[in-house]
């Protein structure tokens, strides 16, 4: 093998099959935590209909004030 240490080799062999250089597949497979899920957000079904209008209002969805927790939470998703 002529190219440094693949800390996971498997992600690489993907990225490379997607088409990505070899550096920046080298790159993203040698990255700490690479591929793991991020963000700490609740789902959306955790929170209360207060939290999913605040955030319908933050985002702009017409609408909010008439709609249940479902509706918003379709419309949340689908923004």
């Amino acid at each position: 093998m002529d190219r440094p240490s693949i800390k996971n080799e498997e992600q690489y062999e993907a990225l490379r099959d997607q088409g990505y250089s070899k550096e920046k597949a080298a790159r993203i497979a040698n990255t700490p935590n690479a591929g793991k899920k991020g963000g700490k957000a609740t789902d959306y079904e955790e929170r209360t209909k207060d939290e999913l209008y605040e955030q319908a209002k933050k985002v702009g969805i017409d609408g909010r004030s008439t709609m249940n927790k479902q509706e918003l939470i379709d419309a949340l998703r689908n923004n």
